[in-house]
């Protein structure tokens, strides 16, 4: 007898920042059925309830789609098929029909990466729920074959349009030129229905049938190229695109510029009126410094943003929001604007924070490069050393953490002495000029991130790419 306890203990798939991810090769379909057996185990829903399951556009999505969908069935529960959607859509249908809810995806990983998120009913599975279902002994079946993926019910495809079309109402996009960078983003048809429902002209760029692996907090130089030609050619207001399963935001200034995901997540915050911002420790200081939130800081990824959010509203908090540095926004509680209300969504959500922006500079009549012009001048960079195996990552810190001789010898030149550090998640050193850089080991993939800031985006990027050198020499 097969027990999903001993088929995901001998696995290489384990959960990161955000479900379980690994490579392709390595999510068998035991593995798959494991790992979904253990899920429904664990969160016992109504006896023959519907899952709610969708996925991304990457090559290996649909099959381990069909796997997910054999295990749903052989648990006996009805699939609810929402087919390709972002991952916030699927979320939301399955918040809002009170129903789990599980997502093929591998978000911004390379292709040769995949994952299953898991939703409760009631939202994001919590750390906690992690282990109970990496320490569940549900039974496998001697024969694991994929079923035939049912029919699509566009049912959550139409409310993930209706939330947006509906708190930003009248076409406040009107008279607006976008791009929309389509590539391989679950986002592709969605996006472009919301942006013109709202009155937008929309012009497609760059679609693909080939997966692309789009990282917001590390945008690569040929896309950073490719907008600031769009922006030239096209005369865009805005360029807008999403990483894979478009959770997290990549929204360009009329000039090309790719915006801060942090920057973003600060000015939805702003138009949407929030009171209380939760953010991870790699976010711009900015929060904290225009005074206009109550924050909490939280490790990196959004189970420990939304318990932070979650923490809040127990203590009394309203107008609750958060965001990661990748753009992604989340909200905690139902918010208001103009008489218009917008229900929580306690998720990762790329389309909430463009459209805010959008709605925003239109109300103001400013370009989108000058919105954050109020802010306090902090500016952020982020990349990423590829191929980095985690125990080095582990290593590396660790000695930098316990030896402020270790930090001089690799950054004393750059940045000066260190003042302070942050092991909240990954190190973070704060520096006597006012700078940060902060090293973590990636919880998706064998990368090591550099985040730092500054007191100008040149700066920033100057230490990003000094830093990666550094370690990768």
């Amino acid at each position: 007898m097969r027990i999903s306890y001993d088929i995901i203990a001998l696995s290489s798939i384990q959960f990161g920042t955000s479900g379980a991810r690994g490579l392709v090769t390595d999510m068998t379909d035991e593995v798959c059925m494991a790992y979904t057996l253990a899920f429904l185990q664990s969160v016992s829903p109504t006896p023959k309830s519907r899952i709610a399951l969708g996925m991304d556009l990457r090559p290996s999505s649909p099959g381990i789609a069909g796997i997910c969908a054999a295990a749903i069935q052989y648990a006996g529960f009805e699939v609810d098929y929402c087919g390709i959607l972002p991952t916030p859509a699927l979320a939301y249908y399955a918040q809002e029909q009170s129903i789990p809810a599980i997502m093929i995806t591998g978000s911004h990983i390379p292709f040769d990466r995949n994952g299953i998120k898991f939703y409760r009913s009631s939202g994001e599975i919590t750390k906690q729920d992690e282990v109970t279902i990496t320490e569940a002994k549900s039974i496998i079946p001697e024969l694991i074959g994929k079923v035939a993926l049912p029919e699509i019910n566009q049912a959550a495809y139409k409310q993930y349009v209706d939330r947006y079309v509906q708190f930003f109402p009248q076409q406040p996009l009107t008279g607006l030129r976008l791009g929309f960078f389509e590539h391989s983003s679950a986002a592709r048809e969605i996006l472009r229905e919301i942006l013109q429902t709202l009155g937008a002209e929309v012009i497609s760029i760059g679609r693909t049938d080939q997966f692309v692996p789009i990282d917001t907090e590390a945008v690569s130089e040929e896309d950073a190229r490719k907008a600031r030609q769009w922006a030239l050619e096209y005369g865009f207001d805005a360029i807008l695109s999403t990483d894979g399963d478009a959770d997290r935001p990549l929204l360009g200034d009329e000039q090309g510029q790719w915006l801060r995901g942090d920057i973003v997540g600060i000015l939805c915050a702003q138009y949407l009126g929030a009171k209380s911002v939760v953010t991870p420790v790699s976010s711009n200081t900015a929060l904290e410094l225009c005074q206009h939130f109550s924050v909490m800081r939280t490790r990196i990824g959004s189970p420990y943003v939304i318990a932070g959010m979650e923490k809040l509203i127990e203590q009394g908090h309203d107008s609750v929001v958060g965001f990661e540095a990748n753009g992604g926004f989340l909200v905690a509680t139902e918010l208001e604007k103009q008489g218009h209300r917008l229900k929580p969504l306690p998720t990762r959500d790329a389309i909430l924070p463009m459209l805010a922006l959008l709605v925003m500079a239109k109300e103001h009549h400013l370009p989108l490069s000058e919105l954050s012009k109020d802010l306090p001048a902090r500016y952020t960079a982020s990349d990423r050393l590829s191929s980095f195996p985690s125990e080095k990552s582990q290593l590396l810190l660790g000695t930098l953490a316990g030896s402020k001789s270790s930090v001089h010898e690799l950054l004393g030149d750059l940045c000066g002495e260190t003042v302070n550090q942050d092991q909240t998640d990954g190190l973070r050193l704060f520096f006597e000029n006012g700078e940060i850089v902060h090293f973590r080991a990636s919880g998706n993939a064998p990368e090591l991130r550099c985040y730092a800031e500054a007191d100008s985006q040149i700066r920033a990027d100057k230490l990003v790419r000094a830093c990666l050198l550094r370690l990768n020499t």
